[in-house]
């Protein structure tokens, strides 16, 4: 690629990716009905292709961001764990004002953890939401690029919001969702252009990654131009063995039994009942009761000791190979990368970070890290938000991404 950015024929073709004018082709959507039946799809639901749009109608929660001129709830196609094409919902906001020749530049935004259950989603988040707290600090992050003309699209991952199970850490189905919302607010707005950047935090830099390695070649008709993940979910397996050898409650144990829940439902070769105790899977339902932060805070998962809940052999080989195939840091990812890291994160540790980037590094991917000292979790991207902007800023200006992977910063060292 760099061969190519430094030819005269590759800035001609990227001066007519810009310039080139938008298609009217806008799907006259059909209004969909309020209140949560919004997010209860037809039956049976009717073709479509990936990306396309189901219904949509004005957005009224908390994830419309306030500077923009319009919000609009999406339910649209997209496929699942197994491939097969179920809706999806998520959401659009739209620059005020006439947009760039080109269209409005785009970020597909992916959140981080929330919940299993479909009240989860954050576009159904209001202002006394279970996951209100959360989904403020993302309205505050993604309303800065708004401002600066950035249209942002958002989906709330397949069974968020929608029915159905949702595939928490599977990068592939989720990466997929957050691409075809690009297809699906582009059929919605084409003033949309078609040049992109993925940005996400937590679960969300996790799906960030993964999508940014399948956009050229799953939405090839846009062109990525780099993604940013904030405290990107990694090192599932480690996080496993940390909980199954703890003899104290652990804050990552529900994430732990969220993940595998997600993988259980799609690997029949893993049977939870040969990792997890009777009593451990008796209370699984719990964790679809209310959202992540009732799961930490409230009932049998906010006092359980950790090692207790798991069977003296547990049968985890398969679990182990699915985990694997989820590593972030094991991508080859075409557009440059940016990573912001909290050091005082107790969700993402620190030194996991601090090794998905070097495993980012030796994949030869271009990376920028970026620590911040005194910052936890969320406040990644509070403390990180400028650094994001300028970074995505210089990308869209078609500026050479810098690395550092020859002299990496530690996170991992408060």
């Amino acid at each position: 690629m760099s061969l190519l950015r430094n030819s005269a024929m590759a800035a001609v073709w990227t001066a007519m990716l810009v310039l080139a004018p938008l298609p009217v082709t806008a799907e006259p959507a059909a209004v969909g009905p309020a209140g949560d039946a919004f997010y209860r799809p037809p039956s049976p639901l009717p073709p479509g292709t990936r990306g396309s749009v189901i219904w949509t109608r004005s957005l009224e929660g908390t994830m419309a961001l306030p500077s923009a001129g319009r919000n609009i709830l999406v339910l649209y196609r997209s496929p699942d764990a197994q491939g097969r094409v179920v809706p999806v919902s998520g959401t659009v906001s739209i620059p005020s004002g006439e947009p760039p020749r080109g269209g409005w530049p785009v970020i597909t935004w992916t959140h981080g953890t929330t919940g299993l259950a479909p009240i989860c989603a954050p576009s159904r988040d209001t202002g006394n939401g279970p996951e209100h707290e959360y989904i403020a600090v993302i309205r505050t992050l993604l309303d800065g690029f708004v401002k600066k003309g950035y249209a942002i699209v958002a989906s709330d991952y397949k069974g968020l919001g929608t029915p159905g199970a949702h595939p928490f850490l599977q990068g592939v189905p989720t990466g997929r969702n957050a691409l075809d919302m690009l297809r699906a607010a582009r059929a919605i707005e084409p003033k949309i252009g078609t040049r992109y950047a993925v940005m996400g935090h937590s679960q969300g830099g996790q799906v960030d990654l993964f999508a940014a390695a399948q956009g050229p070649s799953y939405v090839p008709e846009f062109k990525q131009l780099g993604n940013v993940a904030f405290a990107p979910g990694s090192h599932i397996a480690s996080r496993l063995d940390a909980v199954m050898k703890s003899g104290k409650t652990e804050l990552a144990l529900p994430y732990v039994l969220y993940v595998l829940q997600s993988f259980a439902a799609s690997n029949r070769a893993i049977d939870l009942k040969r990792i997890l105790t009777p009593e451990a899977l008796s209370h699984l339902p719990d964790l679809q009761v209310g959202c992540m932060t009732r799961a930490l805070s409230t009932g049998y998962w906010s006092t359980a000791i950790a090692k207790d809940q798991f069977v003296p052999k547990p049968d985890i080989a398969a679990f182990l190979k699915m985990a694997a195939q989820n590593e972030p840091g094991m991508l080859r990812i075409a557009a440059p990368i940016l990573v912001v890291q909290g050091m005082a994160d107790v969700t993402v540790l620190p030194k996991d970070t601090d090794d998905a980037v070097r495993q980012l590094c030796t994949k030869r991917n271009v990376v920028a890290y970026k620590p911040f000292a005194g910052v936890d979790h969320d406040g990644s991207m509070t403390a990180g938000a400028q650094t994001a902007r300028d970074w995505i800023d210089a990308r869209f200006a078609g500026k050479k991404a810098e690395s550092n992977c020859q002299a990496l910063p530690k996170a991992g060292n408060e």
